[in-house]
């Protein structure tokens, strides 16, 4: 198998588990997250999305995660379409997330940028319908 389908195998396996456990299998991504992972989110932090920002390793990169299932309930995540280039796996597809405290839905495309190095991610970063999802958060 080439490192490309080996790398979207891990996504498939790991985004298979994300949408069946709504949002409970972070353990799965950590396991394959290098100690060092680069990982960003387009809001950049802006409120009301303060936890979607940069982090530069793994320990921290759960404060995304901490954030994001304390206010919002997985309602699906779907991946459409994984292309592989090199040691890049774009995914393509769409999710929804209930607000907690307001009860709003959003429903918003997604794309998540991947980078491995050696079976492992060094490199994420995500793009989505940032303005739906603060709407949706007030």
């Amino acid at each position: 198998m080439s490192n490309e389908a080996a790398n979207v195998e891990i996504l498939k396996e790991a985004y298979g588990k994300w949408h069946e456990t709504k949002g409970g299998s972070l353990n799965h991504f950590l396991g394959f997250a290098d100690p060092e992972i680069s990982f960003g989110s387009v809001p950049r932090g802006a409120a009301p999305l303060t936890f979607a920002k940069q982090y530069d390793n793994r320990e921290a990169m759960k404060a995304y995660f901490d954030g994001l299932l304390k206010d919002w309930t997985m309602e699906h995540y779907t991946v459409d379409e994984y292309i592989a280039q090199g040691d890049t796996v774009v995914a393509r597809g769409s999710c929804a997330w209930t607000n907690k405290k307001t009860g709003k839905i959003a429903e918003t495309p997604k794309v998540d940028f991947w980078r491995f190095r050696d079976g492992k991610a060094v490199e994420f970063y995500e793009y989505f319908d940032t303005a739906c999802v603060a709407m949706a958060a007030t």
